[in-house]
Protein backbone atom coordinates (compact mmCIF):
# COMPACT_ATOMS: atom_id res chain seq x y z
CA UNK A 1 0.00 0.00 0.00
CA UNK A 2 2.93 2.35 0.74
CA UNK A 3 4.14 1.87 -2.84
CA UNK A 4 0.76 2.94 -4.21
CA UNK A 5 0.81 6.12 -2.12
CA UNK A 6 4.42 6.79 -3.11
CA UNK A 7 3.61 6.30 -6.79
CA UNK A 8 0.56 8.55 -6.50
CA UNK A 9 2.62 11.23 -4.74
CA UNK A 10 5.33 11.09 -7.40
CA UNK A 11 2.78 11.38 -10.22
CA UNK A 12 1.13 14.40 -8.58
CA UNK A 13 4.50 16.01 -7.80
CA UNK A 14 5.83 15.51 -11.32
CA UNK A 15 2.64 16.88 -12.89
CA UNK A 16 2.70 20.00 -10.70
CA UNK A 17 6.38 20.57 -11.53
CA UNK A 18 5.71 20.25 -15.27
CA UNK A 19 2.67 22.55 -14.96
CA UNK A 20 4.63 25.24 -13.14
CA UNK A 21 7.48 25.06 -15.66
CA UNK A 22 5.03 25.28 -18.57
CA UNK A 23 3.18 28.15 -16.93
CA UNK A 24 6.40 30.11 -16.38
CA UNK A 25 7.67 29.34 -19.87
CA UNK A 26 4.59 30.77 -21.61
CA UNK A 27 3.97 33.66 -19.24
CA UNK A 28 4.08 36.90 -21.24
CA UNK A 29 4.87 40.41 -20.13
CA UNK A 30 2.21 42.40 -18.37
CA UNK A 31 -0.18 44.40 -20.56
CA UNK A 32 0.58 48.09 -20.92
CA UNK A 33 -2.47 50.33 -20.66
CA UNK A 34 -2.30 54.10 -20.89
CA UNK A 35 -4.70 56.90 -21.59
CA UNK A 36 -4.70 58.46 -25.04
CA UNK A 37 -3.21 61.62 -23.50
CA UNK A 38 -0.33 59.57 -22.06
CA UNK A 39 0.31 57.97 -25.46
CA UNK A 40 0.22 61.41 -27.14
CA UNK A 41 2.82 62.71 -24.67
CA UNK A 42 5.14 59.71 -25.14
CA UNK A 43 4.94 59.10 -28.89
CA UNK A 44 5.84 61.31 -31.82
CA UNK A 45 2.84 62.52 -33.85
CA UNK A 46 3.65 59.96 -36.59
CA UNK A 47 4.04 57.12 -34.07
CA UNK A 48 0.72 58.09 -32.47
CA UNK A 49 -0.96 58.16 -35.89
CA UNK A 50 0.33 54.68 -36.79
CA UNK A 51 0.29 52.89 -33.43
CA UNK A 52 -2.85 54.35 -31.84
CA UNK A 53 -4.96 55.50 -34.83
CA UNK A 54 -4.08 52.55 -37.12
CA UNK A 55 -2.41 54.78 -39.68
CA UNK A 56 0.07 53.74 -42.35
CA UNK A 57 3.54 55.09 -43.08
CA UNK A 58 4.36 56.11 -46.62
CA UNK A 59 6.40 53.39 -48.36
CA UNK A 60 10.16 53.89 -48.32
CA UNK A 61 13.16 51.89 -49.38
CA UNK A 62 15.38 53.49 -46.72
CA UNK A 63 15.60 53.37 -42.94
CA UNK A 64 14.47 50.15 -41.32
CA UNK A 65 13.14 48.84 -44.64
CA UNK A 66 16.69 48.43 -45.92
CA UNK A 67 18.29 47.52 -42.58
CA UNK A 68 19.61 43.96 -42.48
CA UNK A 69 21.94 44.14 -39.48
CA UNK A 70 21.67 41.50 -36.75
CA UNK A 71 19.44 42.48 -33.87
CA UNK A 72 15.87 42.69 -32.65
CA UNK A 73 12.92 44.88 -33.62
CA UNK A 74 10.88 46.23 -30.71
CA UNK A 75 7.50 47.90 -30.43
CA UNK A 76 8.14 51.67 -30.54
CA UNK A 77 5.45 52.24 -27.91
CA UNK A 78 6.26 49.66 -25.21
CA UNK A 79 9.63 48.07 -26.12
CA UNK A 80 8.26 44.54 -26.49
CA UNK A 81 10.57 42.41 -28.65
CA UNK A 82 8.53 41.58 -31.75
CA UNK A 83 10.81 40.37 -34.56
CA UNK A 84 14.32 38.97 -34.81
CA UNK A 85 16.54 40.11 -37.67
CA UNK A 86 16.86 36.56 -39.04
CA UNK A 87 13.14 36.68 -39.92
CA UNK A 88 13.49 39.88 -41.97
CA UNK A 89 13.55 39.69 -45.76
CA UNK A 90 13.54 42.03 -48.74
CA UNK A 91 10.01 42.14 -50.11
CA UNK A 92 10.34 45.29 -52.27
CA UNK A 93 6.99 46.50 -50.90
CA UNK A 94 8.35 49.64 -49.24
CA UNK A 95 7.87 48.51 -45.63
CA UNK A 96 9.97 46.30 -43.35
CA UNK A 97 8.91 42.69 -43.92
CA UNK A 98 9.33 39.65 -41.68
CA UNK A 99 8.32 36.03 -42.21
CA UNK A 100 7.64 35.38 -38.52
CA UNK A 101 7.11 37.16 -35.20
CA UNK A 102 8.51 36.20 -31.83
CA UNK A 103 5.95 33.78 -30.36
CA UNK A 104 3.22 35.41 -28.31
CA UNK A 105 4.17 39.02 -29.08
CA UNK A 106 1.72 39.76 -31.90
CA UNK A 107 -2.06 39.45 -31.97
CA UNK A 108 -4.12 39.07 -35.16
CA UNK A 109 -7.35 40.97 -35.85
CA UNK A 110 -9.64 40.85 -38.89
CA UNK A 111 -9.53 44.24 -40.62
CA UNK A 112 -12.41 45.03 -43.00
CA UNK A 113 -11.49 48.67 -43.68
CA UNK A 114 -10.82 50.24 -47.08
CA UNK A 115 -13.04 47.73 -48.91
CA UNK A 116 -10.68 44.82 -48.16
CA UNK A 117 -10.48 41.91 -45.76
CA UNK A 118 -7.01 41.74 -44.24
CA UNK A 119 -5.40 40.57 -41.02
CA UNK A 120 -4.07 43.37 -38.85
CA UNK A 121 -1.11 42.69 -36.57
CA UNK A 122 -1.01 44.43 -33.21
CA UNK A 123 1.44 44.39 -30.32
CA UNK A 124 0.19 41.86 -27.75
CA UNK A 125 1.52 44.02 -24.90
CA UNK A 126 0.18 47.50 -25.67
CA UNK A 127 -2.29 46.97 -28.51
CA UNK A 128 -0.33 49.20 -30.88
CA UNK A 129 -1.06 48.82 -34.61
CA UNK A 130 2.00 47.37 -36.37
CA UNK A 131 0.73 46.65 -39.86
CA UNK A 132 -0.78 43.62 -41.62
CA UNK A 133 0.13 40.02 -42.42
CA UNK A 134 -0.16 38.55 -45.91
CA UNK A 135 0.29 35.08 -47.45
CA UNK A 136 2.87 36.18 -50.03
CA UNK A 137 6.05 35.72 -47.99
CA UNK A 138 8.97 33.38 -48.73
CA UNK A 139 7.66 29.88 -49.51
CA UNK A 140 10.86 28.29 -48.17
CA UNK A 141 10.06 29.60 -44.66
CA UNK A 142 6.58 30.43 -43.30
CA UNK A 143 5.02 31.80 -46.49
CA UNK A 144 3.92 34.83 -44.45
CA UNK A 145 4.81 38.50 -44.87
CA UNK A 146 4.44 40.63 -41.78
CA UNK A 147 4.27 44.05 -43.45
CA UNK A 148 5.23 46.45 -40.66
CA UNK A 149 5.04 50.23 -40.44
CA UNK A 150 8.52 51.65 -39.87
CA UNK A 151 7.45 54.07 -37.14
CA UNK A 152 5.74 51.29 -35.16
CA UNK A 153 9.07 49.56 -34.48
CA UNK A 154 12.62 50.36 -33.45
CA UNK A 155 15.78 48.36 -33.99
CA UNK A 156 18.28 47.27 -31.34
CA UNK A 157 21.54 46.09 -32.85
CA UNK A 158 23.00 42.83 -31.59
CA UNK A 159 26.27 43.35 -29.72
Amino acid sequence: MKNVYLALFLILFMNSTVFSQTKNKTQMTEKVTKTEDEWKNELTPQQYFVLREKGTDAPSEGGLTSNFEKGTYLCAACNTQLFKSNSKFESHCGWPSFDDAIEGTVNYVVDKTHGMIRTEIICATCGGHLGHIFDDGPKETTGKRYCVNTTSIKFVKQE
